[in-house]
């Protein structure tokens, strides 16, 4: 047996106990489904699904690292990435494969831990499951969309959802009992209002759970607005209660709930802000409040800085913003119980275009995926004061845009 091949079988076999570990726990995602709560009878551990740092102590053994990119790219990867990381010292090392998926910009992970979920963002959208145990590839749905960038899964376990970027829509999928997907049963399009300034078309970015877990959340960049769904479980559709609108021209692209439940933040791509949002757990109205600043000016080589990823820490006490332009991490105190940022400075990502960020499960470690450097940064998370030090040299990957600890 060559290095390579014993490299591969010590993954899927790293893998295959991760994911039995992991049958107990929450979702996991690409720093995505920020505010996702676990159902009443999981283990409230700390979860990267939610954005969250549980800002534990104790892990020990290495675990898998997953991997998005653009097939389609230059140099970009020939599917789903894995690695593997040391939760000790962040330390990445091995280069595998876990499947070959065209385009796999972002992943999600199934509740029970065994199902991964990826988007195939292309002209004509899919997302595709994949059983960490062995690999195997148990299909790919269309979207009904262009472009889709973003996935999560609903915490019950049952639904899938999709944020078509190229036709600024939302599709759902539903999920049976060995993590396949069925045929989508709902398809929302944000026809209004109508493009904000500059913009083409709607172009939604984000579909996340809001932490009551009746409500669906889809931020659009296009409409600058937020659109808040009722999830009907049974006939796994969605129905429109609300829309939140940002300043014309804010551009909003991700957010992230406050584990109280009560406050929302929104990273706005277009004009480089953040906003706190308060929000109601009982209508599912979210209300943006006045932007505020990234820490990060515009970027040196591109001349602009476009926040991409925002996280908050489990305890509710951080938040962190990926910068893409200025290439780098901000990070915030979390103050009034949820509802006020203060920007307390930002740090070199040590990559270029940091498209996404996540936490290890259990909040030691934050990962950083840099598009055009092709790199995977790692950060020490400190449980005093939220600090990020950066642990060793970045790690390469071909077009990282996701980076998925497990």
């Amino acid at each position: 047996m060559d290095g390579a091949d014993w490299s591969r079988r010590r993954l899927v076999g790293l893998l295959a106990r991760t994911a039995a570990a992991a049958a107990a726990l929450p979702a996991a995602a690409c720093g995505g489904p920020a505010g996702t709560q676990a159902p009443a009878a999981a283990p409230t551990a700390p979860r990267a699904s939610s954005g969250a740092s549980g800002r534990a102590r104790g892990a020990s053994g290495r675990r898998p690292l997953l991997l998005g990119t653009y097939t389609s790219a230059e140099g970009g990867g020939r599917g789903i990435g894995l690695a593997e990381y040391d939760p000790a010292t962040g330390r990445i090392t091995g280069s595998g494969l876990l499947a070959e998926v065209d385009d796999p910009s972002y992943l999600a992970v199934h509740p029970d831990g065994r199902t991964l979920y990826a988007v195939n963002e292309r002209e004509d959208g899919a997302v595709t499951a994949v059983r960490l145990s062995d690999h195997r590839v148990l299909g790919s749905r269309s979207t009904g969309g262009a472009a889709p960038c973003h996935l999560s899964v609903h915490p019950g376990g049952r639904w899938l959802f999709s944020a078509n970027y190229g036709s600024g829509s939302v599709a759902v999928h539903p999920v049976d009992a060995s993590g396949a997907l069925g045929e989508r049963t709902g398809l929302v399009t944000h026809a209004t209002p109508p493009p904000g300034p500059g913009q083409r078309g709607p172009h939604a970015h984000q579909v996340v759970t809001a932490p009551d877990g009746a409500h669906v959340l889809a931020v659009d960049l296009g409409t600058d607005t937020v659109y808040t769904y009722r999830l009907d479980e049974g006939a796994g559709t969605l129905v429109e209660v609300s829309r939140a609108r940002t300043r014309p021209g804010a551009g909003p692209r991700h957010l992230a709930f406050h584990p109280g439940g009560r406050h929302a933040y929104v990273a706005n791509e277009v004009d480089n802000t953040v906003a706190v949002c308060a929000y109601d757990p009982g209508t599912g109205r979210l209300a943006v409040g006045e932007p505020q600043s990234t820490g990060a000016p515009p970027g040196g080589g591109t001349g602009a800085n476009y926040p991409a990823q925002i996280l908050v820490t489990s305890d509710g006490a951080y938040a962190f913003l990926a910068n893409r332009g200025h290439d780098s991490v901000t990070r915030y105190a979390v103050e009034a119980e949820g509802a006020r940022l203060r920007l307390l400075g930002a740090v070199p990502v040590g990559g270029d275009f940091p498209r996404q960020i996540a936490f290890s499960p259990d909040g030691g470690l934050l990962f950083a995926a840099n598009q055009r450097s092709g790199t995977v940064s790692t950060f020490r998370v400190s449980a005093g004061d939220g600090g990020l030090r950066r642990t060793g040299e970045p790690f390469a990957s071909p077009v990282a845009v996701c980076a998925l600890p497990l």
